[in-house]
């Protein structure tokens, strides 16, 4: 397709989106009395509509029942947590026992490291990206630090080339090759949230296993985003926060991936509690624990219903829409995005450069040359939601659940203006 920097344009590609209609189910902001052009969906992702029924849900049966919701509530919330699990299971490719959702991200990484990070004498090596996200970072420090090694013999960071922005898949394995038998765990974000690289997940996967390490994901920027086959490429476990492309509400529950193999083990090393028991035997207050023979063994606690109430009322979308579609519409206003970028830089005294690979997702991010903070502010007094990072990077992740084809016309508008205006 040929594209056109014109609003007739850009309301042509709206009227021909199967998806269009989904942007009128989400609460936009306002800036200037109109809705804003939200590029921060990769940060937090915008309220569905149908969010307040299925708080309210809940709120209701507490009024009405309380303890007795457990049980007796129109959707039980002992079991409330087992409803997210078969969607999410599509959305990342893996089988609905391999899925369970808890905690908060960082929470449950530290809890999957307790199984899958077992350092030995001779295997203790950990595999990361270079600047990893500073959660991960601080995750990877304090469990070497707890495992009482050396941080910079046991951290492993795969670098970029000089004078690139990306990382080379050819880096990572030669890397995983390099370290070999010291290495125990291949653990990377599935899309970099700074550049918005896809990896390679299933070569990575396929190499790490190959070395005999465990394989992790931290998918908190794939998920919702990018297409996912976790059982199959074989990975070990995965995590990932929902508040991004899953629009779930601001720091809410995390989604875990356990691979079926690890399920039924009572010989596992695991943090437990109450709610990782057999659903059978769980109030009969047994003293030994009986693992569910899913990734809902790895639970300790009873799930914040309160917190997944808003996490299923996105994913009832998901089911609907299907990742595919996502995909597609993704595909074609990223491009689209980057066509309007690229007219407007014809158009203006300045340069961009957009650093993200073409195995992208749904961010794009671009270096304003010769720009400084005080374009960003002129973005935002204008309504347009996107995000800075140093030293002059902005972010702007068109999600294709709200985001329309004029929001990238009408961006490169304001662009333009805020680049001649200063």
């Amino acid at each position: 397709m040929t594209f056109q920097n014109t609003l007739s344009f850009a309301q042509q590609l709206d009227a021909e989106d199967p998806l269009a209609a989904y942007r009128d189910q989400f609460h936009f902001p306002k800036v200037n009395g109109k809705d804003v052009i939200y590029f921060t969906g990769n940060s937090l992702g915008l309220q569905p509509k149908s969010t307040s029924a299925f708080v309210e849900e809940i709120m209701k049966d507490w009024r009405e029942l309380a303890v007795e919701g457990h049980f007796h509530a129109e959707k039980p919330w002992w079991d409330y947590h087992e409803r997210l699990a078969e969607p999410l299971a599509k959305v990342v490719g893996a089988k609905s026992s391999e899925i369970s959702v808890m905690n908060t991200l960082t929470v449950n990484l530290h809890l999957l490291m307790v199984t899958f990070y077992r350092p030995t004498q001779k295997r203790y090596k950990i595999l990361c990206e270079e600047k990893a996200f500073p959660s991960d970072q601080y995750m990877f420090q304090s469990q070497i630090k707890f495992h009482g090694l050396d941080t910079s013999d046991t951290l492993v960071e795969v670098k970029k080339r000089e004078g690139e922005h990306f990382w080379r898949t050819e880096d990572v394995l030669a890397k995983i090759e390099e370290v070999g038998d010291e290495l125990a765990l291949v653990l990377l974000g599935g899309v970099n949230y700074y550049n918005g690289q896809v990896f390679d997940m299933e070569a990575i996967t396929r190499a790490g296993k190959a070395a005999g390490a465990y394989v992790g994901w931290d998918l908190a920027h794939a998920v919702g985003n990018v297409e996912l086959k976790l059982h199959d490429w074989n990975a070990d476990f995965a995590a990932w926060c929902s508040y991004k492309y899953m629009n779930s509400g601001p720091g809410n529950a995390s989604g875990v991936f356990i691979h079926e193999r690890y399920h039924g083990r009572t010989d596992i090393p695991r943090f437990e509690g109450w709610w990782g028991t057999k659903k059978e035997t769980r109030f009969l207050m047994q003293p030994e624990f009986d693992p569910m023979d899913n990734a809902d063994a790895w639970q300790i606690s009873n799930a914040p219903v309160l917190a997944l109430a808003p996490y299923l009322a996105s994913l009832e979308m998901f089911e609907e829409v299907g990742m595919q579609a996502l995909i597609e519409k993704r595909n074609k206003i990223v491009a689209y995005l980057e066509f309007i970028l690229r007219e407007i830089d014809k158009e203006v005294d300045s340069s961009f450069e957009i650093i993200t690979p073409k195995a992208r997702g749904t961010q794009l991010s671009v270096f304003l040359h010769g720009e400084g903070r005080s374009l960003f502010d002129y973005l935002m007094k204008n309504g347009v939601i996107t995000d800075w990072r140093e030293p002059n990077v902005i972010r702007l992740a068109p999600a294709p659940f709200y985001c329309s084809f004029e929001d990238m016309y009408h961006f490169g508008q304001i662009l333009k203006q805020g680049i001649e205006e200063s």
